[in-house]
């Protein structure tokens, strides 16, 4: 049985995003009906259809109290939303219905796990939030809140673990039919860690472990755990709060997002780390969820914008929020790789291509313009000459805006530049990373729709995403160069309806 308040939040999504022309949207990324929108929640397969739930405020473009959205695709590209799936419309979730995920119960319903929060007003004591885990179970459309939420609170945690830094938990049904849970938490010495909750039937729980904890070096809270199998290694992928830049450019100050390979012992629950890295090196990437296909593979979409650098959309927009395109994931040479989901080739129509162009200065070369687009650009050092000082795309590009991504080769550091991208806020406008490789040639494959920016190197081994909001007309592409590089350029036009 619905609510008042979420009858609302339906009725008013309707109405807002009819007045929202197609062409104010992304073209293929997920963004809300109208308002605001953050996290992916309870990415999943339910009923042959993929659906994404998601952070939620339908009635401004700015953070509030939080509901789930609700969208389906049958490809990952084309969604279709659905109504408004939970509302802040009870005691226990009155501050916000944060995020969570979503499981296929046994008798064939669906289960949507999530964080609740309230305010603690008690007398004599300072306001402070309390979060608990809260289930609503529902045929895929329509969601009940459980009669006996929370399903887990701060007595089951213990001693020094925070009840307020308490959050996102991502259930996982086993093989047996019984179900765990991973919750992210803050300790006594304010680092983050990952709880393991156990559970016969997803309604009753209990606390089993840390299964695993910041060791200071990476940020302080961890937000959005998720957890699965990947090429025989165990993956965790979680989202640091307040990272500090490393000087081997791994990690970036601020919000981030942190890939941990290691191995799992599951009747032990023993995870043991071995490898740590960033999950993208872009400005807008975070609390990434996968899924795992029915052919096998694993699929990751994340909140395409960073709590850092919101502040670049205009508060008067009608949106705010998209998330990534699906994300193929596999283990190459110990290191998370991730390239465009195959069901995105769908998407390439009319293309266009250039081998062996000799780019001195700057170059333009007709046929590359746009802003749905997909350009693969292969750079090679010019075999006689000495290897050139920085090779740079300039895309987005108009007489007043341009974005950017460089390679300098002696470095071997790739910068992505939105500086001239339109933004009038002094927020952080570039990025880098190191890579590897043979530093006389790189593959650079950057994927428009928009308003937004990916960029694949060497095939997937970093991605680099950024959102831009500069005018559509702002669609130019030229290369330059500091010495003398060889180029193929291989360009798509994107499908879009």
């Amino acid at each position: 049985m619905s609510s008042q308040i979420l009858d609302q939040a339906r009725k008013y999504e309707e109405t807002a995003s009819e007045k929202i022309e197609p062409k104010e949207k992304p073209a293929f990324h997920l963004v809300p009906p109208a308002g605001w929108m953050n996290d992916p929640n309870g990415f999943s397969i339910y009923q042959g259809r993929y659906h994404m739930f998601f952070q939620y405020y339908p009635y401004a473009s700015h953070w509030n109290d939080m509901h789930w959205g609700h969208a389906v695709s049958d490809d990952l590209l084309h969604w279709d939303y659905l109504p408004c799936a939970l509302a802040p419309d009870q005691d226990y979730d009155s501050f916000g219905v944060f995020s969570g995920s979503a499981v296929t119960l046994a008798d064939g319903r669906q289960l949507l796990i999530y964080t609740g929060v309230r305010n603690d007003l008690a007398p004599g004591r300072e306001k402070h939030q309390i979060q608990t885990q809260c289930v609503a179970i529902g045929d895929g459309a329509d969601y009940q809140k459980y009669g006996f939420n929370p399903v887990i609170d701060g007595r089951m945690l213990p001693e020094g673990f925070s009840r307020e830094d308490f959050r996102d938990p991502k259930i996982l049904r086993k093989a047996d039919g019984t179900y765990e849970c991973l919750i992210a938490n803050r300790a006594a010495d304010r680092y983050g860690q990952i709880l393991l909750f156990k559970s016969p039937d997803a309604l009753h729980w209990e606390f089993v472990k840390v299964l695993v904890k910041n060791d200071g070096n990476y940020g302080f809270m961890w937000e959005c755990p998720d957890f699965f199998e990947l090429d025989g290694r165990q993956i965790l992928l979680t989202s640091p709060q307040d990272m500090e830049s490393t000087r081997d450019l791994e990690f970036h100050s601020g919000n981030g997002t942190l890939c941990v390979i290691g191995a799992y012992d599951d009747d032990r629950k023993d995870f043991q780390p071995e490898a740590y890295q960033t999950i993208d090196y872009g400005f807008d990437f975070y609390a990434p969820q996968t899924v795992q296909t029915p052919d096998g593979r694993r699929i990751m979409i994340g909140w395409m914008q960073n709590w850092d650098a919101c502040a670049i959309r205009l508060p008067e927009a009608p949106w705010m929020g998209q998330m990534s395109i699906p994300r193929e994931l596999s283990l190459q040479n110990g290191r998370l790789f991730q390239k465009p989901a195959r069901e995105y080739e769908a998407l390439k129509g009319a293309k266009t291509s250039y081998q062996n162009v000799e780019v001195k200065g700057e170059v333009s070369l007709a046929g590359l313009s746009g802003r749905t687009t997909d350009m693969e650009v292969t750079v090679r050092a010019k075999e006689g000459e000495d290897l050139y000082t920085k090779f740079s795309i300039h895309f987005a590009q108009n007489d007043r805006h341009l974005m950017s991504v460089s390679f300098r080769p002696h470095e071997s550091v790739v910068k992505i530049d939105r500086k001239y991208s339109g933004s009038r806020r002094a927020v952080v406008h570039q990025r880098r990373c190191h890579v590897e490789g043979d530093p006389r040639e790189i593959c650079l494959r950057l994927i428009q729709d928009r308003y937004s920016v990916e960029i694949f190197i060497n095939d997937g081994e970093k991605t680099m995403t950024s959102t831009l909001y500069t005018e559509l007309d702002a669609d130019g592409v030229s290369f330059v160069c500091d010495g003398t590089a060889v180029i193929d350029v291989e360009k798509y036009d994107l499908k879009v309806e």
